[in-house]
């Protein structure tokens, strides 16, 4: 199958690239960035990430446009329950380019994470993808979870530590 693959960031990519290539797929990865802030951190996940899909001759498409203060409008006076929101965001984007270039699936990078809300997102996903026409590939991604990370390390990835929002970002550094 041709699948759209969201990747929210380099090491995120790593082991879902890689298995779904063993699997016998065609992988594009699709870089959604305005959840990711600050702007200087968005710059630094896509850097990362060209490098990466360089090595590994992965084309990928990547967002254009900065639009932090859209998908803050988005989540102001939701921000206990931002994920939801910001999961949408990302996989509805995804699947509508997924349905309009005409490939045969899309998925996400955010099925290999062990902090998100798995089954949210696989649910999310298929009925985007019912809605927008297009089948959402669902693999459990969390099982190359250490390999994954190794592999980024190896490849002396930059590596964040936190998901890219700005909630996420206090929520590391601000213990209350």
């Amino acid at each position: 199958m041709k699948i759209l693959l969201h990747i929210c960031c380099g090491p995120c990519a790593v082991y879902p690239v890689d298995r779904l290539r063993q699997d016998g797929h065609e992988v594009m990865g699709f870089f959604f960035r305005h959840n990711i802030h600050p702007y200087t951190e968005c710059l630094k996940r896509q850097q990362t990430l060209e490098t990466y899909a360089g090595q590994i001759d992965l084309k990928v498409i990547y967002q254009q446009g900065y639009d932090l203060e859209g998908f803050l409008q988005k989540i102001i006076y939701r921000e206990n329950n931002r994920c939801p929101i910001c999961y949408h965001e990302r996989l509805s984007a995804t699947a509508r380019l997924a349905e309009k270039s005409k490939f045969d699936a899309f998925s996400t990078t955010l099925l290999y994470s062990k902090f998100q809300n798995h089954d949210l997102i696989r649910s999310m996903g298929e009925s985007l993808g019912k809605s927008f026409g297009i089948p959402f590939y669902y693999e459990d991604f969390r099982t190359g979870w250490k390999e994954g990370i190794q592999q980024s390390k190896a490849l002396n990835m930059y590596r964040q530590q936190y998901c890219g929002c700005i909630y996420s970002e206090k929520d590391r550094y601000f213990r209350s």
